[in-house]
This record gives structure tokens, C-alpha cells and sequence, in this order.
């Protein structure tokens, strides 16, 4: 063998040597990738499981801390718009009124000009009649009482009347005082005398 040969032959044994012994770029990050995430699960395992607990207690106790907050927030919103909607519940009812007490003036001034009761009956008619209109359109509705039976959920017996006959036993005879309904419940019954 010349020693050209010799020389070229060295050289790829070392090569070959070179890559069994030492790791390529490829083999070097894949040993790197695998050897990375085990360090970190070795450091939590040499962490101190006191450190650890500590940590998650204080987490907790900052979420705690928090929704006491956002709970505590939400109490006093809605106390405050309850308190709000009871000073300012009826503002809607009075609204609807101030037209009719307008009424109530205007027919108390042009009564001081006539003496004619017819005039001042007419008025207070329209009156009567505009308020319920507002009343109405608010909820409220007249519990009717014209020959209707008794019904506790809705009357006041306040006098029997005996001697009315059989067919006016149980039934309202006379009302005494108009009562009235808001959205379906009795705001104020009607008080009633009932045959006996």
C-alpha cells in the first residue's frame, strides 16, 4: 500500500471513531431534550413540600380575599338600587296623578265663580272618571261587589242583614266601602253587608 493510501484509510477510522464516540448536533439536542424535562420534575421533588403548601395557601387565600370583595361589591349595589326603587318606586304612580290634582284645582277655583251644583256635579264626574283612567292604567281595578256572593278573599262582611230571603243569603246586599285590586291582589277589600 502506498502510504497515500494509508493516510486516507487513517482518516475515515478516525472519522467512523469520532462519530461513534462523541454525538453529533442531532444527538446532542436530543439528549438535551430529554434530560430537560426531568430537571424540573427533580427540582419539585427537591422542593420542600411545606414551600409547596404554603404557596397553594396563599393562592387561595388570594382568591378568597377576592370573591369576599366581588361579593361584598355586589351587596351593596343591590342594596343600593333597592333603596333606590323604594324612595322612587311610586314616581311613576304620581306622575299619573298630577294631571288629575291639576283637575281638582281648576274645578275648586271655577266652583268659587258659580253657585250652579249641577256644574260642580259634572266636574267632580270627570274628575272621578279621569282618576280611574290613571288608576287603571297604573294596575288597580275596583272589586266588583253588584250582586256577587260573599268571597272572603275579596270581601269584608261588616253587617249580616237578616230576612233578605233565600236568594240573598250569602250575597252582598249593600257595599259600604269600594275595595280595589292591584295586578290581581287585593290592595284593600271591599267592605260589604251581607244578606243572612
Amino acid at each position: 500500500m502506498k502510504p497515500e493510501e494509508i493516510n486516507n484509510e487513517e482518516m475515515e477510522s478516525v472519522e467512523t471513531d469520532k462519530e461513534t464516540d462523541t454525538p453529533s448536533a442531532d444527538n446532542m439536542t436530543e439528549q438535551e431534550e430529554t434530560s430537560a424535562p426531568e430537571t424540573p420534575a427533580k427540582e419539585e421533588e427537591e422542593r420542600d413540600p411545606m414551600e409547596v403548601a404554603q404557596e397553594e395557601i396563599a393562592s387561595l387565600k388570594d382568591q378568597l380575599l377576592r370573591k369576599m370583595a366581588e361579593f361584598d361589591n355586589y351587596r351593596k349595589r343591590t342594596l343600593k338600587e333597592r333603596t333606590e326603587l323604594i324612595l322612587n318606586g311610586g314616581e311613576k304612580v304620581i306622575t299619573a296623578l298630577l294631571p288629575v290634582l291639576d283637575d281638582m284645582e281648576r274645578a275648586l277655583l271655577n266652583g268659587e265663580k258659580t253657585d250652579d251644583p249641577q256644574v260642580l256635579r259634572e266636574g267632580m264626574q270627570l274628575i272621578s272618571h279621569k282618576l280611574m283612567k290613571v288608576l287603571e292604567g297604573q294596575g288597580v281595578s275596583k272589586i266588583d261587589t253588584t250582586d256577587a256572593l260573599f268571597d272572603t278573599d275579596v270581601h269584608e262582611a261588616v253587617a249580616m242583614v237578616p230576612g233578605m230571603g233565600d236568594d240573598k243569603k250569602g250575597k252582598v246586599i249593600d257595599c259600604l266601602q269600594s275595595g280595589y285590586k292591584l295586578n290581581d291582589k287585593v290592595i284593600r277589600h271591599a267592605k260589604v253587608a251581607v244578606g243572612q
